[in-house]
């Protein structure tokens, strides 16, 4: 068998592994189920590579979360360290951690003035529900429950969960 005959067989493998048991977001499910998925098996800087051999530029940076770029040891080394000493813990019911203490110090230091407290989320549609919540919540306080009118882009990306979705039209 020769080498590309083994790495399409295996991206075959993972497409059919992948059709059966994976429910793709912002997809066509006809197209995706016709040419199977593209299997991305690693990436270096800002390149990402396939199970056929193909490189490609990640310009959209792993989804907005890849932005000073794939592979880089001194982040791996920081993110290792992190996740022996705590590798999560939420921020509920009154309660912290040092590396949110930490990181929100610094936003505030380097943040232009009247910018000084954070609101952390996993990602960019969670960030986006909870914006929306928290601006409801404030204008709750303000004695101005009606104002709940919102403004988005028609057919922009905000996010895949509910409110987020509904921002984007």
């Amino acid at each position: 068998m020769s080498p590309t005959a083994a790495i399409s067989n295996q991206t075959k493998r993972w497409q059919e592994m992948d059709a059966a048991h994976h429910l793709h977001p912002f997809t066509t499910h006809k197209d995706l189920a016709q040419k199977g998925a593209r299997i991305i098996t690693h990436a270096e800087g800002i390149y990402l590579y396939d199970s056929e051999g193909n490189r490609l530029i990640d310009g959209m940076a792993g989804l907005w979360c890849v932005q000073v770029g794939y592979g880089r040891e001194e982040l791996a080394q920081a993110g290792y360290k992190a996740l022996k000493e705590l590798s999560y813990y939420n921020n509920f019911f009154q309660t912290t951690n040092p590396y949110v203490a930490e990181l929100s110090q610094k936003l505030a230091e380097i943040c232009p003035a009247g910018i000084d407290r954070f609101f952390f989320a996993n990602s960019g549609s969670e960030g986006n529900d909870s914006a929306v919540k928290i601006i409801r919540y404030f204008w709750n306080l303000q004695g101005k429950p009606d104002k709940k009118l919102f403004i988005a882009r028609k057919k922009a990306y905000h996010g895949v969960t509910m409110i987020a979705a509904s921002l984007s039209g």
